[in-house]
């Protein structure tokens, strides 16, 4: 049997799953289905806040822990922050299973196509595929399946942090400094609103992200904060030339006592 050659020597992974397994796609569902979930007063777990800033060394990313199902918590340890590659890291708002499977999508698609090319995608050519694969998912969300990404990364190529923000039509905006979204996140911008200053210290900057993320939780139904009794702390990861670091939990959780200290007095 022949192989056409054209038809597989694509560095585009999201196109051939599309065209030779489309089962293979999840985020791309059937919108019949959701309004079958509407009619039966089935929620979708959703994802809430998250938050990423500039700062001196590079760029932060973070996002809360809890889902929601209606006014319910549906979910207290999910993850919204996911490293896409060594400089690169996305966070996700919106119904947690699509946005789930999108931002793993998305670091397969990352990954395969430097395997294929032999080449580094750049920071702002990853940010243009992600808003193509927003532009996919317009049908579901128009339907309620709504998927919100914080991309962020670190920019060898000028050599600083970068952050890009979507809306659901893929929409892609280009951030010099701080966003948050998903249900707090008009709460943790106007926390960071005040708080934030461009080159900032990473120790400075992760203070000023976790009193955004306690701004959000303390007026945001859908967000979560510290959670002292079960040991949940939100995830938050710094990108620079060196690469992706988790903040260590132990380190978050000493922000937040420093914080709480304060906010006591």
């Amino acid at each position: 049997m022949l192989i056409e050659p054209s038809r597989y020597s694509t560095s585009n992974l999201l196109g051939f799953l599309k065209s030779e397994h489309p089962d293979l796609v999840k985020f791309d569902l059937d919108p019949s289905l959701v309004s079958d979930w509407r009619n039966n007063g089935l929620d979708a777990l959703e994802g809430t806040t998250i938050i990423a800033a500039v700062y001196e060394e590079g760029v932060v990313i973070a996002g809360d822990r809890q889902a929601t199902a209606g006014f319910q918590v549906g979910e207290r340890r999910i993850q919204k922050v996911f490293d896409i590659d060594e400089h690169s890291a996305i966070a996700v708002a919106g119904v947690a299973s699509i946005c789930i499977e999108m931002a793993k999508l998305f670091q397969v698609q990352v990954e395969f196509y430097e395997k294929i090319e032999g080449a580094f995608l750049s920071l702002e050519g990853k940010a243009n595929y992600l808003s193509n694969m927003l532009k996919s998912n317009l049908q579901l969300a128009i339907q309620g399946l709504i998927v919100i990404p914080l991309f962020a990364g670190y920019d060898l190529n000028r050599k600083c942090g970068h952050i890009y923000k979507y809306d659901i039509a893929g929409g892609r905006y280009e951030q010099e400094n701080y966003d948050a979204e998903g249900s707090g996140g008009k709460d943790a911008r106007s926390s960071l609103k005040k708080l934030y200053r461009p080159d900032m210290s990473r120790e400075d900057i992760l203070k000023v992200v976790v009193a955004a993320l306690w701004d959000a939780a303390d007026e945001d139904l859908g967000t979560a904060g510290p959670d002292l009794l079960r040991n949940i702390f939100p995830i938050i990861k710094t990108i620079t030339h060196s690469g992706i670091k988790d903040v260590e939990e132990s380190e978050i959780k000493d922000l937040f006592a420093d914080l709480f200290e304060k906010l006591s007095k």
